[in-house]
């Protein structure tokens, strides 16, 4: 199941064992909704091999500006704590598990 990334737990994720994938997000998004059931599945299927979170834009400002995040849905794909890739807009699900599965290389 997915996380929920906020500026409190952020950088526990971050510097974990495990690669992470962030989707920011927000609930008046459509594109962000319209992803949402790809990202609870990847969630399932790379379960203790990746952490995948969302982070609420409108309740998380400190990692919004951070990152600079000024479109969403944006991912962002960190590996040892850096941010390695990043996808802004909406995407199908073969698309965010060939990113996912590059993170895992």
């Amino acid at each position: 199941m997915e996380v929920q990334i906020t500026d409190q737990n952020f950088e526990s994720y971050k510097n974990g064992e495990l690669p992470m994938v962030i989707d920011f997000w927000a609930t008046w998004c459509g594109p962000c909704r319209m992803i949402a059931p790809y990202i609870e599945e990847l969630a399932k299927e790379y379960d203790g091999k990746v952490v995948i979170g969302k982070c609420d834009v409108e309740e998380n400002d400190d990692l919004v500006g951070k990152y600079g995040i000024r479109t969403i849905p944006t991912m962002l794909f960190f590996k040892n704590g850096e941010v390695v890739d990043k996808f802004v807009g909406a995407a199908t699900k073969a698309k965010l598990q060939e990113k996912i599965e590059a993170l895992l290389k």
